[in-house]
């Protein structure tokens, strides 16, 4: 084993990192080697992509493509009205190492999330966010080497663990040591490590100030111990986007459509679930929620639903009874869903599939299974929607919306039909959208704290000129600017250009990925991870 490795290049993701969350570390220097990649290199604002998420954003950031290119959107993918959590067959356009690799470029991966399945590149690759909580790896046997090496290593904190803050850096502390581990046994030229734990907490404890801080800690001190390992030529800082306060109100817009006449509702068990009102324990053991037999209670609760007494009105009765979190934490998943007032999605004129995806999806004939626009109508109804959800108010007369706009303002490429029709951006993402049914169409936020537009980049090292600035940084300019420090050109394709403070190398016509036959992600841990962090409804 070499003494340093040969790195040239190192990419830090650090989910949800913004000015609002850094700047107050910096201050009371509690990150001190984060903030000297600011203080000696260059940076500055990172504006992310919409929809501004996890499962769409971070594709982008390794493709420097729009999701109409890479095709991801959000956190599920679509087949008519049936959903999956999405994986890395989902992304239909060559990652970032595996362009490198076209140019003999050795990387190692650590915790990107949407990279599970791996596909094959000369390097290693454990993944991130949407895999299982044990992921096959690259290349294979890779993971028992980890931990066999480092001990521990887990893809989602430990859920049973007494202290929630720990257990997220614990998180952070295991994706430094396998990124060393791997730095010393692969001695690549590009790394990429991911921390999302940044980002986790905020959805889970917002208010806890010790968890947060103890977290970026974490970060500080593992970036710390990785430069010191690797000794990279050039470090680059980025996040997927901001994080901050919601100081508005949720917007239910399937309830809204609904009132507009687009959406039309089913209770009973009839039409698709309302994923994750509730998660039930026995999703940890395996259960596999979309394919089991409907118990007593879910048939009662569907019969009672059929006859008005749907569990958004049990819920609303307990909440004024102060029991809703209490019931919440204990009633099955799928009694809940089944007495749920839910969309009928084929028997609807429009409608929210999932709130990640901000924005509305018709049920077009001929697109749909079951579409009842007609394609000579698109046009005309999707006006009339876009309309109608430009008119929408806040009980104080305020817009909900800062732009409702066609997809295509958005959205070009390949994967582009497999987008909603008509985006919807909340008001400075002051504003929470949710796709629940709640028989209202306002409520305080779901989150007080989520997703803003305003992400941050960082960059210092040999291939770095300070001076010359980031620019206008966009989220998809990440990809062609790590190019740029290796001397490589980057894809014509691609939707960002090289940040100014990197000597750009040029453009190259490399081949569209022909993509591999998608696999269903079928692990029901993750689909309960994403639901408790808000991800899914």
């Amino acid at each position: 084993m070499s003494d340093k490795s040969s790195l040239h290049t190192l990419l830090v993701g650090i989910d949800a990192a913004c000015d609002r969350v850094l700047e107050p570390l910096f201050e009371a220097d509690e990150i001190p080697t984060l903030e000297s990649i600011y203080r000696e290199g260059t940076s500055g604002p990172l504006e992310s992509q919409i929809p501004p998420w996890t499962a769409s954003a971070w594709p982008s950031l390794y493709t420097g493509m729009n999701p109409g290119k890479h095709g991801v959107y959000g956190f599920l993918s679509f087949d008519g009205y049936d959903w999956d959590v999405v994986n890395a067959t989902d992304v239909h356009e060559r990652t970032l190492w595996e362009l490198l690799d076209r140019h003999e470029v050795t990387s190692a991966v650590v915790n990107v999330p949407v990279t599970h399945p791996p596909r094959e590149f000369d390097g290693a690759l454990i993944p991130g966010y949407t895999a299982p909580e044990d992921p096959d790896c690259h290349p294979a046997g890779l993971l028992e080497d980890v931990r066999e090496a480092i001990g521990e290593y887990r893809v989602y904190p430990n859920e049973d663990a007494a202290d929630l803050g720990q257990a997220y850096t614990d998180c952070v502390r295991m994706r430094g040591e396998a990124f060393r581990y791997l730095a010393d046994e692969y001695e690549p030229e590009f790394g990429f490590v991911e921390f999302q734990a940044t980002d986790s907490i905020f959805h889970e404890r917002p208010d806890d100030d010790a968890a947060i801080r103890s977290i970026y800690r974490e970060v500080d001190r593992q970036l710390a111990e990785i430069l010191e390992a690797t000794e990279p030529a050039n470090v680059i800082v980025a996040s997927d986007h901001g994080m901050g306060p919601y100081d508005g109100l949720e917007f239910r817009v399937n309830d809204y459509l609904r009132e507009e006449g687009f959406v039309t509702t089913a209770s009973g068990g009839r039409g698709m679930p309302n994923w994750a009102t509730v998660r039930d324990g026995n999703l940890k053991e395996g259960d596999d929620t979309t394919r089991h037999e409907a118990g007593v209670a879910e048939r009662a609760m569907a019969t009672a639903a059929g006859f008005g007494l749907t569990s958004q009105r049990i819920g609303a009765a307990l909440e004024r009874l102060g029991l809703d979190e209490f019931v919440a934490s204990h009633a099955p998943t799928g009694m809940v869903n089944a007495g749920a007032t839910q969309v009928d999605f084929p028997d609807s004129t429009a409608y929210v599939r999932s709130r990640i995806e901000l924005g509305v999806r018709m049920n077009l004939e001929g697109r749909e299974p079951n579409g009842v626009v007609p394609p000579d109508a698109y046009e005309e109804v999707r006006t009339r929607l876009i309309d109608a959800l430009r008119s929408v108010r806040t009980p104080e007369g305020e817009p909900v919306f800062e732009a409702v706009r066609p997809r295509e303002e958005y959205f070009h490429g390949p994967e582009s039909e497999d987008a909603v029709d008509i985006v919807t951006v909340p008001a400075d993402f002051e504003h929470f959208l949710s796709a629940t049914l709640r028989d209202e169409q306002f409520g305080p936020p779901s989150e007080p704290w989520n997703h803003k537009l305003e992400g941050t980049v960082a960059a210092r090292g040999a291939d770095i000129e300070p001076t010359a600035g980031v620019g206008d940084a966009h989220l998809f300019d990440i990809a062609p600017t790590v190019l740029s420090t290796f001397g490589i050109p980057f894809d014509e394709r691609m939707d960002g250009t090289p940040l100014p403070c990197v000597d750009a190398a040029g453009t190259e016509q490399y081949p569209r990925f022909d993509g591999t036959q998608s696999v269903e992600t079928a692990d029901d841990d993750v689909e309960k991870r994403l639901a408790d962090l808000g991800y899914l409804e």
